[in-house]
């Protein structure tokens, strides 16, 4: 069925667009995309007639509104997963949000104030990194994801580099660290089974034996299992005896531990000292997730493998803005100075489950709820790391006939819960001290207590 559509020009002249001329074509784009919707309804039966022309102009001005306004937005992650990508991930300490402030206008980026020449974006955070994970040099990048690319394709190149099949991991949103490990262009030689792999397997794929192999690889590259686990009839050799292969075979092993940690957090998390200490030549990881700060991709090692990582191509184009340095920066002072503990994430891993049900039930009783809207809770950490390890927690039941609908009322007031045996919980394990107001108000709002 078709409408009678009123014209573009008609609705662009409504007063309900009226704008500066600067916004004339954001409008008219976003007026044809109103009009092939409403085309799209009529054609599916949905609509028999068209909107007036004020309906369709105050439409175009709601979606331009929200266009408009600076995103994203903040949001109080009552889920109770710490490290919540969607939510992204590990939130900032003061400080680093104050280095960032700092930095976002003119600052000494490359530039030494000393001197007067250029200088490097890394020169006060690389010896500092170098000393808190043991390695003797580290370079950043602005994921984890670019730190594997860039090391596969720095060092893994002519002949590739050898993967257990056990280790071939699938991150977020489809990605997988094998494609990741390749899309520089090293080969990725697979070995052995998804649930056993041998040292034999990778010294064949050192040696050329591999099927369509015309070269021996270049590297070892080891992922860590960071979110999942596998258990029964498993096998891998150790870190430690893949550095033995490959300092015996002239090849390098690089470690991916993806979440990347300094330690002293809950779980049995491998840290980048230990994996250095076992031998890898060169560890990537993160450095947002379970270090705490921004999201950043470091690569920590020998001299020479992340000297040879900085001076490729692809550094230039990975390299992290001005903000990430400042604020990685200021994460790391806090590691140096003793003062890990008071950033947000391992200030929300340290509280015990007492404390947390005391905080819930204060909260209960400031929006005129009982104790019996306390919940016990289980926390994780998400983010892909820590597979299957839960915290103990406390989180509130909102008082609701419609759990799913008030949740996404919550969403629409700045706090996101979730919704688990027919009830909407607010989990405190991720909700800040200082939050707790916030969303006391945003309840208030959205269920009138």
């Amino acid at each position: 069925m078709s409408l009678r559509l009123p014209r573009v020009d008609r609705i662009l002249d409504h007063p309900a667009l009226a704008s500066s001329p600067a916004l004339r074509a954001i409008q008219k784009r976003h007026v044809n995309d109103v009009l092939a919707e409403l085309r799209r309804r009529a054609q599916a039966g949905e609509i028999s007639e068209a909107p007036e022309v004020e309906a369709i102009a105050r439409e175009v001005a709601r979606r331009l509104d929200e266009m408009m306004s600076p995103r994203p937005r903040a949001l109080i992650n009552a889920t109770g997963v710490l490290l919540h990508t969607n939510l992204g991930r590990a939130p900032l300490s003061r400080e680093a949000v104050a280095a960032m402030t700092a930095a976002a206008g003119t600052c000494e980026l490359e530039f030494e104030v000393e001197t007067g020449r250029r200088g490097s974006r890394l020169t006060w955070l690389r010896p500092l990194l170098a000393a808190l994970l043991g390695a003797e040099d580290v370079h950043v990048v602005n994921n984890g994801a670019a730190a594997l690319l860039l090391a596969c394709t720095a060092v893994g190149r002519p002949g590739g580099v050898v993967l257990s099949r056990g280790q071939m991991v699938e991150i977020g949103d489809g990605f997988r660290v094998a494609e990741m490990a390749a899309a520089g262009g090293a080969q990725v030689w697979e070995v052995g089974s998804t649930n056993r792999t041998h040292l034999a397997d990778y010294a064949a794929g050192l040696v050329g034996e591999l099927p369509g192999q015309p070269r021996g690889a270049a590297a070892i590259l080891w992922v860590h299992l960071s979110n999942f686990s596998q258990a029964g009839f498993v096998h891998q050799p150790t870190l430690a005896e893949l550095a033995a292969l490959g300092r015996e075979r002239g090849a390098p092993v690089i470690a991916d531990l993806g979440s990347g940690s300094l330690g002293g957090i809950v779980g049995d998390e491998p840290t980048v000292q230990e994996y250095l200490s076992q031998g890898a030549d060169l560890v990537t990881c993160s450095g947002d997730k379970l270090l705490g700060g921004p999201q950043a991709g470091l690569l920590a090692g020998t001299a020479a493998l992340v000297g040879k990582c900085r001076r490729h191509p692809l550094a230039r184009a990975l390299r992290p803005d001005k903000t990430t340095v400042a604020a990685l920066h200021a994460t790391a002072i806090a590691y140096a100075s003793g003062r890990a503990d008071t950033l947000p994430l391992r200030r929300m891993m340290a509280w015990s489950e007492g404390q947390l049900r005391a905080r819930a039930e204060a909260l209960a009783e400031r929006m005129g709820w009982s104790s019996g809207q306390v919940r016990t809770s289980e926390a994780t950490v998400g983010g892909g790391s820590l597979p299957g390890d839960v915290m103990a927690s406390a989180a509130l039941a909102v008082p609701t006939t419609d759990p799913t609908a008030t949740a996404a009322a919550l969403r629409r007031a700045g706090v996101v819960g979730r919704v688990s045996s027919g009830e909407l919980l607010l989990d405190l394990r991720t909700v800040t001290p200082e939050e707790e107001e916030a969303l006391a108000a945003a309840v208030r709002a959205v269920v009138g207590v």
